[in-house]
């Protein structure tokens, strides 16, 4: 039988009781709408979270006190006293700033607006490494640093919240946990990102900072330090002259394991993207499921569809139908109402990655699902795979019926 002719039966046959054959595909589009939505919101996280790490610089060096729990005991903190002997070019060739940075939350109040949010303490080289832009006035300067100036730099978000404007800010005396400070500039707008909002977030001088908002216990302890090698190449020489430099402050011998850990952002960005991949990888394996309950759904309308047309298959096997024929149309109607539901379900998924971007945009976290290719090509191919599979077993039941007794159902 020529295989057009097939695919023109087994379409007449779907689209014969349109309402069965829609409730029978709906489980294939559900699942093949969610695993494409699933994949597009996971490639969309994923290039927004790597963006926002690159932005950074791929020549930023963090480094963090730590102890591996066997050969340090009792772990030094990571101090200002640190970050100045890693300024010492003659030590540290490849390292072009340094900047130590402390952070706490506080309170920020300006006449009835009052606001919570994350308050960082560093050095004015912090906007070059970073990549903190200003949009408005200056960020502080080494003098600012040197003589404890009370002086303040705004997220925008957070300069509208205490004043009611972005701009014109410059100058403006707030408090900070109840101590007056001047407005020395506002930065540039960059959004909400997963895991916070630097434009609610404000900065000052640590030596301030230290003074009269810092909580740390140990005199001129910091909670990480920052460094920016001369390039990307020279990575690696500026992590070893910072391990040997931090290692001589902190007196560690031969046999002591580091008390601090250094990460680059080469480091990070394999991180948060081997941790994307896992739970894009792994939502899309549970709304999978789906698939397999509608190729269930598939089977079981296809069995009652042999039920119902058994006399239309003996009577075809009495005018010479083959075995192979019927096993034929019974599995195309099958991988066809896979398809189709699959084609339905590459539309759904569309439609709910761009559902989760508004909102995502509407909440200010730059979020904007990716639909590849490959992963409608993947989602296809498998939905017409799980029709394929689950029709075997209707058509093989049809194909082995009698002719006569076939002839004889009613």
């Amino acid at each position: 039988m020529p295989f057009l002719r097939v695919i023109k039966e087994a379409l007449t046959s779907i689209t014969g009781n349109k309402t069965r054959s829609f409730l029978t595909v709906l489980g294939i589009i559900i699942g093949v709408g969610a695993v494409i939505g699933i994949l597009s919101i996971g490639e969309g996280a994923q290039s927004s979270i790597l963006g926002q790490i690159e932005s950074i610089g791929t020549n930023v060096i963090n480094v963090m006190q730590y102890s591996d729990g066997e050969n340090v005991t009792s772990p030094k903190p990571l101090t200002i006293a640190d970050a100045e002997a890693l300024t010492n070019r003659s030590r540290a060739p490849h390292i072009q700033r340094v900047a130590p940075v402390l952070m706490e939350q506080v309170t920020f109040t300006l006449a009835d607006a009052s606001e919570k949010s994350m308050l960082y303490g560093s050095y004015s080289e912090y906007g070059d490494i970073t990549g903190l832009e200003i949009e408005e006035g200056a960020i502080f300067s080494q003098s600012d640093v040197e003589s404890r100036a009370a002086v303040v730099v705004l997220g925008p978000e957070m300069a509208e919240r205490l004043t009611g404007k972005r701009s014109g800010v410059v100058g403006t005396m707030i408090r900070i946990n109840d101590f007056p400070y001047r407005v020395i500039g506002v930065t540039k707008a960059k959004g909400a990102t997963q895991f916070n909002n630097p434009d609610l977030m404000a900065y000052m001088p640590i030596t301030t900072m230290q003074l009269r908002i810092s909580r740390q216990s140990v005199t001129g302890s910091v909670q990480y330090i920052i460094l920016q090698a001369q390039d990307s190449q020279s990575i690696n020489a500026a992590i070893e002259e910072a391990q040997a430099i931090l290692r001589e402050s902190h007196r560690l011998n031969p046999r002591q394991g580091n008390d601090f850990t250094l990460t680059n952002q080469e480091d990070i960005l394999n991180i948060a993207n081997s941790i994307t991949n896992i739970f894009t990888i792994f939502l899309a394996g549970i709304a999978g499921i789906s698939l397999l309950v509608g190729g269930i759904g598939i089977m079981n309308i296809m069995l009652v569809t042999v039920t119902e047309r058994t006399r239309e298959i003996g009577l075809r096997k009495a005018l010479g139908a083959r075995k192979a024929d019927i096993r034929l149309q019974f599995l195309t109607e099958s991988a066809l109402l896979s398809l189709i539901g699959g084609i339905l379900g590459i539309g759904l998924g569309w439609l709910l990655g761009l559902i989760v971007g508004m909102v995502a945009s509407n909440f200010g976290t730059p979020l904007t699902p990716v639909i590849q290719i490959e992963a409608i090509l993947l989602a296809t191919m498998f939905s017409t795979m799980v029709g394929l599979f689950f029709g075997l077993y209707p058509a093989s039941r049809a194909a082995n019926l009698e002719p006569v007794e076939a002839l004889r159902y009613e």
